[in-house]
């Protein structure tokens, strides 16, 4: 992946009450992520919202990898369900 994570994500109070979206849109990480843990293909996502591409797709799970990296755990049973 030749970009930056900045390059297709941004974190804006004024979109989606601040969670990382895709640049220019309204597609969370998380409902990426969601959609890939119940065995959806890229190609389903990527028809079921357009203006995705792939390398949003794969630069949601390379987000994602990289704030779990963090030293910090957040316990399983302190997540919401």
């Amino acid at each position: 992946m030749t970009n930056s994570l900045s390059d297709r994500i941004e974190l804006n109070p004024q979109v989606m009450l601040g969670k990382p979206v895709i640049k220019g849109t309204r597609i969370t990480v998380e409902i990426i992520l969601k959609k890939l843990s119940q065995n959806i293909s890229f190609d389903e996502i990527l028809s079921d919202y357009p203006r995705l591409k792939r390398e949003d797709i794969q630069t949601a799970i390379a987000y994602s990898a990289k704030v779990l990296s963090t030293d910090k755990v957040l316990p399983l049973k302190a997540l919401p369900a």
